[in-house]
């Protein structure tokens, strides 16, 4: 069985070097090759000696992805890229260009299991995890295929992140790696549904990234009736588990709040939100919802979002409305796979 070099960290990967009998130095060499050139295949690694190449493609594995599909925004720089995998599953990315830089909103599984009514991600449930070498091939093929350095990345594709906790923690240790990317934890968004002990979890490893929730409602029957996981974790135990994250890391919370024509945009569903978010380091990230055939889920009427920003706005809080990108070629993840997997 072939070793999945991409996943590994330096110490692993130098200790695998010594048992083949090779000096320490040459596992800096491969690990360079790997995440600062996006090396794709061990043959790429021109300052290594032929046999120890050999030696690699006899015993390692490059998990990569192949671009299945590419579409690319007619009205914004925004480009989606459907990947096949090794074992020829599929899953989504997006690059997207902001005045900072370039962005990549990366998959962390293969489908989702978490059921959120307003996403094509989870309409066919999940199918596995991906491996940490598989989250980092898509912001290295996206590189690669665009000449640019991506320069922030957020955890908000195909799957939930933390259902996938430990090779989600290897893809961040791996990308902001002094010795590989070297891109800094505070350009990073991850994104949950609610799943409380991943956010104990990550409050432990106190990470300067950012902790996006998927919040949607502001009351329990309203969420468990977009959101199977709020029947596990209410709103109640969800937000005191943000609470105790912000205390211990010292860090605003995102959290992002779907529109939903005549669901969840009300008058009242802005009071409810505000009295449930009072005084928490926050920030809330307003989003006209993504229309998915299938979810009869509208976008709420641009009257409606600016009323509820407002109101929001006007009571102290952080607000913005998310710009909508990619509009014309269906950048939010799943829907492109949907369509490859049921023509």
């Amino acid at each position: 069985m072939k070793r999945d070099v991409l996943s590994m960290d330096l110490p692993e990967l130098t200790a695998a070097v010594k048992e083949m009998g090779q000096p320490a130095y040459r596992a800096g060499q491969i690990f360079s090759w790997l995440h600062k050139s996006g090396a794709a295949d061990f043959d790429e690694m021109t300052n290594l000696p032929k046999t120890l190449r050999e030696t690699l493609h006899d015993n390692f594995v490059i998990f990569g992805c192949a671009i299945e599909k590419k579409l690319i925004s007619e009205y914004d720089e925004t480009v989606k890229y459907l990947f096949r995998l090794h074992d020829s599953e599929f899953i989504e990315s997006v690059l997207m260009k902001y005045k900072y830089g370039w962005s990549v909103c990366v998959s962390s599984q293969v489908g989702c299991r978490m059921g959120c009514r307003f996403c094509a991600s989870t309409m066919n449930g999940v199918v596995r995890n991906l491996a940490a070498s598989e989250i980092l091939s898509q912001v290295y093929a996206i590189q690669r295929d665009n000449g640019i350095r991506v320069s922030h990345i957020v955890m908000m594709g195909m799957g939930e992140p933390f259902d996938n906790f430990d090779n989600a923690m290897r893809f961040l240790e791996l990308i902001t790696d002094e010795n590989g990317q070297n891109l800094s934890m505070r350009h990073i968004s991850l994104s949950t549904c609610g799943v409380v002990p991943g956010i104990y979890k990550l409050a432990e490893k106190n990470l300067q990234l950012t902790l996006s929730v998927s919040l949607h409602a502001p009351d329990n029957a309203l969420r468990s009736s977009m959101m199977p996981v709020n029947k596990k974790w209410p709103v109640e135990e969800l937000i005191k588990a943000c609470r105790d994250y912000t205390a211990a890391t010292s860090r605003r919370i995102s959290f992002e709040y779907a529109l939903v024509s005549g669901v969840n945009d009300t008058p009242e569903c802005a009071q409810k939100l505000a009295a449930l978010l009072k005084g928490m380091l926050c920030h809330v990230n307003l989003i006209p919802v993504n229309e998915v055939d299938g979810t009869g889920m509208k976008k709420s009427a641009p009257e409606n979002v600016k009323r509820f920003e407002s109101y929001l706005a006007g009571k102290g809080f952080a607000v913005t409305v998310r710009r909508t990108l990619g509009s014309d070629i269906n950048a939010a993840c799943g829907q492109l796979r949907r369509t490859r997997i049921n023509p």
